[in-house]
């Protein structure tokens, strides 16, 4: 427990880690470790409470389950990830824990070390359910069991304050605690714990959870500055559509009412989790719109009073409200914004008529911004139509080079590339030539510059227009062949990538490879259309002519090349809620 102290049991630690493959060690190394825990159980509490024991303690958990001593996805807190799953940009790796990086662990010794932490719990539940340092412990312990049901099922009603044996399905929660549980998720330390709880809990206990702690008084926690992450990770990991409807009915008319307090996190999280259970889509688009406008409006402002979320709601008037250059776009904003433009076209029309409706200054402002940027793309990757997307594209003529030299800007620049028209491809491939030599000196330039064929295009530009003709017939022939059976997502495969939160590929290399792996992935998809379609085709020679119409428009498509999936390092924003 003290500084200098636990560097050097942490580094004994790593130490034991980078021996733990050698199967003639493990049995010395797991003698080693049983001895320190043996240590550690008598004086558990301190530890689990104290800065440094909490850290050292941590690992060690690590370590007896298996998995890397430094990841951040069990060893501490990391805000922008944990959002990211919320929104659905990023899968959750505590399913498994991520069995591909589990190295040999001793599973008798975790087992061993959280006995020693529930008995410990169950004799001061209410002191140390408010303790930030064992908080952060009996978080990593959850993370590390998730997915083992059974010891959770007898894990988390101790947490939550309930220490009855013997527990059965529906009766984990004792209503008579549930008051004093709800009212410690307003605190810190609780509250960040109860998050993972929810993340981790079997359905079965999630469902009792649900029911006895929440149900009715979700906007009461919703309004509390702590309370309102724990009821994000509810609705995050909502199970059925029926808990949806629930969650509705008390949320749903609330929208204007949790922006106004700053709890944007609340509505995020509800718009995500709308989606992907595919209930109330619809009816989340309408109540956002309404919350920031009102009938007599024109929705025009609907985008730009998300943009700016905290400057429009702490407006006096807000009906005066106008853009202002000078404040920063709001991150929960701009990610409530890629959440709704994910939505079938027909729900988000009055979205889409606000962010082809502003000025031309403002889409610049917009694109510069990084927040911005990515609301801009992830129009353009939406289901609307293509003359709406060429609306927007065409108010940034002249600027995509100003923006093609900033990191963020560029894959902005290349999303406006793949919707823009013939006349619009030719603008920013003569604005970027203009630019050549400073691009090819940045980090992202030399690969927009092969993307977008500018070298051809200095050299030979007939060609150059020839080629992108050519691409874009191809497209045509694929939404005559296909367009009409596709899924209401269908723009998106024409849009390259998907918005999802990317891994990051650190070199062109690895780029190509990622490139190549789609070209099988979709050439294999393509085969089974066309087996699909000659079932379906009555003459032979129609089947011949729609695989080549197929393989051209693959073809055209790989080669046009989706956006880069190393992105979204290129904000390097800490998200905030």
């Amino acid at each position: 427990m003290d500084r200098s102290g636990s560097h050097v049991a942490e580094t004994a630690l790593k130490s034991l880690a980078r021996h733990v493959q050698d199967t003639e060690a493990y049995n010395t190394i797991e003698e080693t470790l049983r001895m320190m825990c043996e240590v550690i159980v008598v004086n558990l509490v301190d530890l689990m409470c104290n800065c440094y024991g909490s850290h050292v303690l941590r690992s060690l958990l690590c370590l007896c389950k298996g998995v890397p001593l430094d990841s951040s996805e069990f060893h501490g807190a990391n805000a922008s990830k944990t959002l990211a799953k919320r929104l659905n940009f990023k899968a959750s790796q505590l399913d498994g824990n991520d069995s591909q990086h589990l190295q040999h662990g001793f599973p008798n010794l975790l087992k061993f070390l959280v006995s020693g932490m529930l008995n410990c719990t169950r004799e001061d539940i209410e002191t140390l359910q408010v303790d930030q340092y064992n908080s952060l412990v009996l978080q990593t312990a959850l993370k590390l069991l998730a997915g083992d049901d059974q010891e959770l099922l007898q894990i988390i009603p101790i947490l939550i304050g309930f220490n009855k044996q013997n527990l059965v399905e529906g009766e984990f929660i004792d209503v008579t605690i549930a008051g004093e549980t709800f009212e410690s998720m307003k605190e810190t330390a609780f509250s960040h714990l109860m998050e993972v709880i929810l993340e981790v809990a079997p359905e079965s206990l999630y469902n009792e959870m649900f029911t006895k702690l929440f149900k009715n008084s979700l906007f009461e926690l919703s309004s509390h500055h702590c309370g309102n992450f724990v009821v994000q990770a509810l609705i995050s990991h909502a199970r059925t559509k029926y808990q949806m409807e629930l969650i509705w009915e008390e949320l749903g008319l609330k929208f204007g009412d949790l922006l106004g307090m700053g709890r944007s996190g609340v509505i995020a999280s509800l718009i995500a989790a709308c989606q992907r259970l595919q209930t109330h889509e619809y009816k989340c688009c309408q109540a956002l719109a309404a919350a920031v406008g009102s009938k007599n409006e024109t929705s025009k402002f609907i985008v730009p009073r998300i943009l700016f979320l905290d400057s429009y709601f702490s407006y006096e008037d807000k009906s005066s409200w106008n853009w202002s250059g000078g404040f920063k776009m709001q991150v929960m904003g701009s990610l409530i914004l890629q959440a709704i433009f994910k939505f079938q076209s027909e729900w988000i029309q009055p979205y889409i008529l606000s962010i082809t409706s502003m000025e031309a200054e403002h889409v610049l402002e917009a694109a510069k911004d990084a927040g911005g940027a990515r609301v801009i793309e992830a129009f353009l990757a939406s289901d609307a139509s293509t003359k709406q997307k060429r609306r927007l594209v065409v108010k940034l003529r002249g600027h995509f080079g100003e923006l093609a030299m900033h990191l963020s800007g560029s894959f902005t620049v290349e999303r406006c590339f793949n919707a823009g028209s013939l006349s619009i491809k030719e603008a920013i491939a003569s604005e970027l030539l203009d630019l050549r030599t400073e691009l090819s000196k940045t980090k992202q330039g030399p690969h927009l510059l092969r993307k977008l064929d500018i070298d051809r295009y200095a050299t030979k530009p007939d060609q150059w227009r020839s080629k992108q003709a050519s691409k874009q017939s191809a497209y045509n022939e694929f939404y005559v062949a296909f367009g009409s059976s596709e899924s209401p997502t269908k723009n998106k495969f024409l849009c390259d990538a998907s918005i999802s939160e990317p891994e990051e590929l650190n070199t062109r290399k690895e780029i190509d490879s990622s490139l190549t792996s789609t070209s099988k992935v979709d050439d294999t998809s393509a085969e089974k259309k066309m087996k699909m379609k000659r079932k379906r085709d009555v003459g032979s020679e129609d089947a011949v002519g729609s695989k080549k119409v197929m393989e051209n428009a693959v073809k055209f498509f790989l080669s046009s090349g989706s956006i880069d999936k190393k992105r979204r390092g290129a904000s390097k924003h800490k998200l905030k809620i």
